[in-house]
This record gives structure tokens, C-alpha cells and sequence, in this order.
């Protein structure tokens, strides 16, 4: 089965006014996203959408069209590792970065997926067929009784896992937040903080040491991911797992670096920036040296599915990451990913990524198809 065509369908859409100015993390207005068609000349056709919502996929459009696309016109749609193989030159020479390679990626195993009958997680090898999720929302409060009102909604959703984005409260007010949540949720519920690299290493070690008095399972990048030397000294000083990192470019070689140096316990990953091929590797990678890959938001619903795969496929990721507002990045599925009663969400048995797109949907928004 090869490769006859690729194409791009804009869809434009609106978003939830969420988040903070203070943080530039706020967002709301419109978005313009891509849904890539990859054809086959086996009448086949493989999906992903692009493009996060904050930023949309304006960006990724010429790559996968320029570049991409020349490349794998006539190409086996099995030869993801051959492209895989190719990214280094591809960088160097065409400019080609992760993200705009990862969709494709999806989109091929979609495909294959769908030729054998089979969902993704099974051609990449079944582990189990559930995962626990936690949710989190990006910041939204100002100060800690905020952030006790956020635990209580997620807790009476029925999630056992919650993940704290503080924004930029100062130092004083995070440490009387996460105690406060703490006591709020009980012991029972696994809590994990996200400054997303906005704290220097003063900051970031006072915070830690009351996440480890508070039994935090981990800590998320608390520190620029460029600064090896200050996430070795927090993970030597702090019980609390570093969790690192949502913010480094190539995940795999940032991942492989980090355990090289030891430089922090968790490892961090997303079929957003790796596709499913890459994700697959890094948690191959991880597990091999007693890691976790803990597996990130990839920011729109088909890339978050593909997260789900390679989670299904392997042991070594404890949670999937259920970001809300949901509509900042669900769209264009007649059914999206959802959480059980319980924060559990089951795989499902269709083949390829397995949720039908709505293509009623992408009819009434699409605005532009580029070929």
C-alpha cells in the first residue's frame, strides 16, 4: 500500500476564553487547524489534525506540503522508520522540525491501522486496554483558594490524579496552595505540579521541598529545560520526581540525554513533537533504564488518541493527561476521548486511531484545502 496523495483541509474554529494574561497563557477568539489526508492507492486513507490550539497549524503547513510530501508520494505506507530515518538530513538540509513530521507519522500508522483491521495499539503490541487519567486546566487563579475550588471539581469528576499549572504566584502563596490542596483532596489522590520552566532554581527548590512535605507524585518542569545543572541539583535534593520535558524540541535526544546524566527520574513525551513511532522509542528507551515516560497533552483530539496507542502499548506511563477546558482541543470526532466515572479511560477496539471523524463538521469549517 503506497502513498498516491497528501493533503491539508483548514478547518477554522472557536475557542473557551481561558487562562491568564499574566502568564501569556490565555487564549480564546479563533483558531485555524488542519486535517491531513494522507491517500493511498489502495483506496485507504490515513488522518491526523494538526496543530495545537493556542498556535494553530499555519506554520506546519508548508513543511508537510514542501517537504514532506515529496518525500512519500510513491512510498510504502510500512516505511515510518525509513522516514524516521530521515528527519536528521531532512532538519539540516530542508528545515523540516518534530512537529510538522509527527502528524504524518500518525496519519501512516492510521492507515495501517485501518489496511489490517486492527487499532494502533495492537501493531505496536498490546499492554492493557485502560488507563487512569489525570486532569488538569492551564492556570486560571491568582491564588490558592483558586486552586482548592479547582480540586474539588476535579475530584467530584470522579479523577484520582489531579496536575497543578500555578501560573506565576509567587513563591509564598504556591506553598500555602499545594498544603491547602492537600488537605482539601486527602492522601488518596496523586498530585503533580507544572510551572511549565518558569521558575529559576531558588524558586523552584523552595516550592519542591513543600511538595515532598505534601507527598507530591512528581514535579513537571520546574526549571528551563536548558538548565542540566539545576534539574540535577533539584533531583539530588528533592524526593519528588522531576518530570522533564514538555519544552525541549526533540524529545527522544532531550530523553536519551537525561538519562545519560541522571539529571531527573521521569521522562516526558508526546505524539505532538514524536508521532507514534518516536513516542514508542523514547518509552522503549525509558523502560530500559527503569523510567517512566509520563505522556503529555499533544493538543488537538487525533494526536491525543495517538498518545493513547502507544500508552496502551507499554507499562511504563502511569497516567494519561486529560486537559480542560476540553473544547480548547476537541473538535471534528463524532466521539472524542472520555473519561469513565472513575478518571478511567478504555482503548478502543476500531481500527487504525479508531474515533470516525466528523466530517460534517470539517464540510461546514473548512475554509481552504492545500495541496
Amino acid at each position: 500500500m503506497k502513498v498516491s496523495d497528501l493533503t491539508i483541509e483548514v478547518v477554522e474554529r472557536e475557542l473557551p476564553d481561558t487562562g491568564l494574561d499574566s502568564d501569556l497563557g490565555r487564549f480564546s477568539g479563533t483558531v485555524q487547524q488542519g486535517l491531513l489526508r494522507i491517500f493511498t492507492d489502495e483506496g485507504v486513507e490515513g488522518n491526523c489534525f494538526l496543530g495545537e490550539f493556542r498556535k494553530g497549524s499555519k506554520a506546519l503547513h508548508e513543511p508537510i506540503l514542501g517537504v514532506l510530501k515529496p518525500e512519500l508520494l510513491g512510498v510504502e505506507v510500512a516505511k515510518r522508520e525509513w522516514l524516521w530515518s530521515r528527519l536528521q538530513i531532512l532538519a539540516a538540509r530542508r528545515g523540516i522540525n518534530m512537529s510538522a513530521w509527527a502528524p504524518v507519522d500518525i496519519a501512516l500508522w492510521d492507515a495501517a491501522g485501518k489496511q489490517s483491521g486492527l487499532p494502533i495499539h495492537n501493531l505496536l503490541g498490546n499492554q492493557r486496554n485502560e488507563i487512569n487519567a489525570y486532569a488538569t486546566y492551564p492556570p486560571r487563579h491568582l491564588d490558592a483558594s483558586g486552586y482548592v475550588s479547582e480540586a474539588e471539581e476535579i475530584i467530584s469528576r470522579g479523577f484520582k490524579a489531579y496536575k497543578i499549572h500555578p501560573g506565576v504566584m509567587d513563591t509564598d502563596e504556591v506553598v500555602r496552595m499545594v498544603s491547602m490542596v492537600r488537605d482539601r483532596v486527602g492522601p488518596e489522590i496523586a498530585l503533580m505540579l507544572d510551572p511549565n520552566c518558569g521558575y529559576e532554581y531558588g524558586k523552584a527548590l523552595e516550592i519542591g521541598q513543600a511538595l515532598d512535605q505534601n507527598g507530591f507524585y512528581w514535579y513537571e518542569d520546574p526549571v528551563s529545560h536548558f538548565d542540566l545543572d539545576g534539574i540535577s541539583e533539584l533531583s539530588r535534593r528533592l524526593r519528588v520526581p522531576i518530570c522533564m520535558s514538555d519544552q525541549s524540541d526533540n524529545q527522544f535526544y532531550w530523553g536519551a540525554n537525561a538519562i545519560r546524566t541522571r539529571s531527573n527520574r521521569l521522562i516526558r513525551g508526546t505524539a505532538a513533537k514524536l508521532g507514534i513511532t518516536g513516542l514508542k522509542k523514547l518509552c522503549s528507551m525509558a523502560e530500559g533504564f527503569g523510567y517512566n515516560c509520563e505522556i503529555g497533552t499533544a493538543g488537538n483530539s487525533l494526536m491525543n488518541i495517538a498518545n493513547l496507542h502507544v500508552i496502551y502499548s507499554v507499562s511504563n506511563c502511569a497516567y494519561y493527561e486529560y486537559w480542560m477546558p476540553t473544547e480548547a482541543h476537541q473538535f471534528g470526532l463524532m466521539n472524542d476521548v472520555s473519561p469513565d466515572e472513575e478518571g478511567v479511560i478504555t482503548a478502543t477496539n476500531s481500527a487504525g486511531l479508531g474515533y470516525q471523524i466528523d466530517w460534517n463538521y470539517i464540510e461546514d469549517h473548512k475554509i481552504d484545502v492545500l495541496k
